[in-house]
C-alpha cells in the first residue's frame, strides 16, 4: 500500500521534501558507539571529550560568541548565546547583559575549578524578569552543544546476559554486543571504570595535550561509578580473577546527545503537594518488580536510578522556585552541590558532576534570610539578581518580539503604541532621582543614551550606583503584553483594524484596579500619575512628527538652511550680504536668524557664540572633504524644521481640522501631510488621520488659550 502511495509524482515529491531536510550522516555521529579502547583513542586526539559539566556549559556560552561595549561608563559585554540563536530568537534576552555577565562569570569560575563549581547557583529577581527564560536557554544552548563536535560527550553501556549476570565472552571484546546492552542509568562518563591510580596517570598525559580555548581549567573525572556499574564491575572482576582488560571487553562506549526531553543530562524539578511528593522524585528509587528477580531492594540491579539529580548528571537541573521546596528536599541540595554527590535510599554516596541551578522570587528569598535553620544552604549559594530592564529600547525589543509583524497581521500597530506601553513600564521601576531638577523621564531618556544638557556619562553612572535596586520592583512585562492583547482583541481594534497607544494606556490604566500584584493604594496612585507623564510624551512626540511631516519640503528647507548659512557667514566676518534679486549689497538677515535660533533656545546672549560654533563645525567639514547639508547638523536641522513649520502652519490651517468644514486646498495639503506620515513614520490611513486629528484638537487649545 505505500508502495503504490509513494510511487506517484506528488509523493515522490514530498519524500524528497522531508528526506533532503534530514542528515544521516549526523545521525550516525550521534549514534556513534565503539570499544573501550576506541574511546581511549579518542581521548587522546580530543581531550576535550572529559570536560566536566562546568567547563562544557561554559564552553556553550562563549563559543558563540560575544560582544564588548560600555554601558553606564561601565565594561559590559553582550553573549549572543543568549539572544537564542537555536530557536530564531524565540527566548531572546534583552537588557540583561549586567546579570548574565555575573552568570557567565561564575561559570567561568567554576569551569577553572575555583569552587563555585560547589555552589548553587540561584537567579533572584521579581516576577517576570526571564529567570526561567536564562534558565532554559541554558538546558536548550547545552543541548545544541552536545550536537555539534566541539561539544560531543560519551557514556557506556555493559554487555551483559538478559538477566543482567556475566556471561564468558570468547575471542574478541567485539563480540560482547551479542549480549544485551544495560545503558549506565546516570550516562557516566566511561573514565570512571579506571581505577583511581591510573586514573591520574591518564588524566596528566591527557591535560598535557588539551589547550582549553576559553578557560585555564584542567580535566577533572572525579568520583566513583553509580552503584548499579559498581555492582556488575565487582562481578566482572571477581568472574576474571582481576583481569581488568577482560572486564572492559563488556564495556561498549557510546556518545550521548543531552536532552531535557529524553531525561539524558538536563533535568527539571518542580515542586509540588508535599503529599504527593518526596525526595525518591531526585534521587531515584526503589523497583519492586525487580526484587523477585534479584532478591533484595538493596540490589542496585533492582533500584531506578531516575531521579532528577541522577538524570542530569553530565549536564544541568533546574530547580523552578526552589526556596518553595520542603526542607527535605534542600537537604539533598547541600551534597549535590558541595560534595557532588547524592544519597539514593540504600545505597552508598553517589557521585555526580552536574550544574545546579535554581530560581526563586522576592518573596522566597526574604524568607530564606530570616530562617536561621537554613544557614546551611544559604552558605552554598551564589545568588544572582535578575531585575527589570531600566533601559526603554531594550523594553521595546520584548514587546516588539511578541508583538511584532511578522506576528501581528490582521490588526495595525499604530507608531509609537509598544514604545510608549514600555515607557510607563521602565518608569514604574525607576527610583526617583536625588539630584534636583531631573525628572524621572529625563532619568528614562539619561539611562537610554540620550544626551540632556548638564549631564555626563559620570552623571548617569552616578544616578545608577545611588539607586543599586533598581529594576527589582515595578510592572512586569507580562502585564503590559496582557493588556497589548487586551487592545488587539477589542472591538474599536477589530472594527478599524488597528490599535494606537492611547487604546493601550486606557487598558493599562483599567487594569490597575484589580492587579494581583498591587494592593498598595499609594503605589496604584504614583503609576496613574506616571500614565500622565507618558501621556504627556507621547503628545510632544506626535506633534515633533506633524511638525516634521508638514515641514518636510526638501527644497523649501534646503532654501531657508542656504539663506541662514549666507547671513551668518557673512555676519561672523562682518561683511554684507548679496540680495540675488536686486543685485545690491544688503546687511545679514538678522530676524531670520534669530527666528531659527529661538527655536532651539539659543537666547540673545549666546547668539554670536552659536553662529561662530556654526561656522567652526561647517570648517571642519571641509577640512574632512565633507560637505555641509541642511541636516548634517542635528540642532540646526531641528531648528529648521521647527521655522518651516511655524511659517508652513499658517497656509495649512491644521486647527480647521477640527471643524466640520474644510476647504479643497486645505484638504489637499493635508492630504499631502498624511502621505507623509504614513510613508515616512509607518502609520497607517487611519491612524494618520487619527494623529493629524488630535494634534489638531492640541494647536486649536492651544490658540484659544493664546485667544
Amino acid at each position: 500500500m505505500y508502495e503504490s502511495d509513494a510511487s506517484g509524482p506528488n509523493a515522490s515529491e514530498l519524500i524528497g521534501l522531508i528526506e533532503s531536510r534530514l542528515d544521516r550522516q549526523q545521525y550516525q555521529d550521534h549514534h556513534w558507539a565503539g570499544s573501550f579502547w576506541d574511546y581511549l583513542d579518542r581521548c587522546e586526539r580530543q581531550p576535550a571529550i572529559l570536560r566536566n559539566a562546568y567547563q562544557r556549559l561554559y564552553d556553550a556560552v562563549v563559543a558563540r560568541g560575544s560582544e564588548p561595549y560600555k554601558l553606564f561608563k561601565r565594561p559590559c559585554v553582550r553573549y549572543h548565546f543568549f539572544s537564542d540563536p537555536f530557536d530564531d530568537g524565540k527566548d531572546g534576552i534583552f537588557g540583561l547583559d549586567f546579570a548574565l555577565m555575573k552568570l557567565v562569570d561564575f561559570l567561568r569560575s567554576a569551569a577553572e575549578g575555583y569552587g563555585t563549581d560547589k555552589r548553587i547557583l540561584l537567579l533572584h529577581g521579581p516576577v517576570g524578569s526571564s529567570k526561567s527564560t536564562i534558565a532554559r536557554l541554558l538546558k536548550k544552548g547545552l543541548e545544541h552543544y552536545s550536537k555539534t563536535p566541539e561539544g560531543a560527550l560519551y557514556s557506556y553501556s555493559w554487555m551483559l546476559d538478559d538477566r543482567c549476570g556475566v556471561t564468558p565472552i570468547e575471542g574478541s571484546p567485539h563480540e560482547a554486543v551479542k549480549a544485551h546492552e544495560y545503558p549506565s542509568p546516570m550516562h557516566e562518563e566511561p573514565l570512571l571504570l579506571v581505577p583511581a591510580d591510573a586514573r591520574r596517570a591518564l588524566l596528566d598525559r591527557f591535560n598535557e595535550g588539551w589547550t582549553p580555548e576559553h578557560h585555564h581549567g584542567r580535566l577533572r573525572v572525579e568520583g566513583e561509578p553509580d552503584p548499579f556499574s559498581r555492582k556488575i564491575y565487582a562481578d566482572l572482576m571477581q568472574f576474571y580473577e582481576g583481569d581488568w582488560k577482560k572486564v572492559m571487553g563488556h564495556v561498549r562506549v557510546r556518545r550521548i546527545v543531552l536532552s531535557e526531553k529524553d531525561r539524558v543530562g538536563i533535568g527539571t524539578f518542580q515542586p509540588k503537594d508535599e503529599k504527593n511528593q518526596d525526595s525518591t522524585e531526585l534521587t531515584g528509587d526503589i523497583n519492586y518488580r525487580k526484587i523477585a528477580q534479584f532478591g533484595s531492594d538493596s540490589d542496585p540491579r533492582a533500584f531506578n536510578f531516575d531521579g532528577e539529580l541522577n538524570i542530569a548528571n553530565r549536564g544541568i537541573c533546574e530547580f523552578i522556585e526552589v526556596l518553595k521546596l520542603d526542607v527535605a528536599f534542600l537537604y539533598d541540595l547541600l551534597g549535590a552541590s558541595q560534595e557532588h554527590s547524592i544519597k539514593p535510599k540504600k545505597f552508598a554516596q553517589t557521585s555526580i558532576d552536574e550544574v545546579i541551578l535554581g530560581h526563586t522570587n522576592e518573596p522566597e528569598y526574604k524568607r530564606l534570610q530570616s530562617n536561621e535553620m537554613m544557614e546551611a544552604f544559604r552558605d552554598r549559594t551564589i545568588k544572582i539578581d535578575v531585575p527589570y530592564n531600566i533601559r526603554l529600547d531594550d523594553e521595546i525589543k520584548i514587546y516588539q518580539k511578541d508583538f511584532g509583524p511578522e506576528r501581528i497581521r490582521n490588526v495595525h500597530i499604530a507608531p509609537h503604541t509598544l514604545e510608549i506601553a514600555a515607557m510607563w513600564a521602565v518608569l514604574t521601576r525607576l527610583e526617583e532621582p536625588k539630584k534636583s531638577g531631573l525628572t524621572l523621564l529625563q532619568k528614562l531618556k539619561l539611562y537610554n543614551g540620550r544626551s540632556i544638557s548638564g549631564y555626563t556619562e559620570d552623571s548617569v553612572r552616578e544616578l545608577k550606583e545611588e539607586a543599586p535596586r533598581e529594576g527589582m520592583n515595578g510592572i512586569s512585562p507580562r502585564y503590559i503584553q496582557d493588556k497589548v492583547s487586551n487592545a488587539l482583541v477589542s472591538r474599536q481594534a477589530i472594527e478599524e483594524r488597528t490599535i494606537n497607544p492611547f487604546m493601550v494606556l486606557n487598558e493599562l490604566e483599567g487594569g490597575l484596579g484589580h492587579h494581583s500584584l498591587l494592593t498598595d493604594e499609594e503605589t496604584k496612585k504614583r503609576y496613574r500619575e506616571l500614565l500622565s507623564v507618558v501621556k504627556d510624551e507621547y503628545e510632544d512626540i506626535i506633534k515633533a512628527e506633524v511638525q516634521r511631516a508638514i515641514s518636510a519640503d526638501e527644497e523649501a528647507i534646503m532654501r531657508l538652511c542656504t539663506n541662514y548659512i549666507e547671513s551668518v557667514r557673512a555676519y561672523t566676518q562682518k561683511e554684507k550680504v548679496v540680495n540675488k534679486y536686486t543685485g545690491k549689497d544688503e546687511e545679514p538677515d538678522e530676524r531670520l536668524m534669530r527666528s531659527i535660533e529661538e527655536k532651539i533656545d539659543i537666547p540673545e546672549s549666546r547668539k554670536d557664540d552659536f553662529r561662530q560654533e556654526i561656522m567652526n563645525y561647517i570648517g571642519a567639514l571641509a577640512l574632512d572633504n565633507k560637505k555641509f547639508e541642511y541636516n548634517t547638523n542635528a540642532r540646526l536641522y531641528k531648528a529648521l524644521e521647527l521655522k518651516l513649520f511655524e511659517d508652513s502652519r499658517d497656509q495649512i490651517k491644521l486647527k480647521n481640522l477640527v471643524s466640520s468644514v474644510v476647504d479643497d486646498e486645505t484638504q489637499q495639503k493635508i492630504d499631502v501631510v498624511k502621505q507623509r506620515l504614513i510613508r515616512q513614520f509607518g502609520y497607517n490611513e487611519v491612524s494618520a488621520t487619527d494623529v493629524l486629528n488630535y494634534v489638531a484638537s492640541i494647536f486649536a487649545r492651544g490658540d484659544a488659550k493664546s485667544d
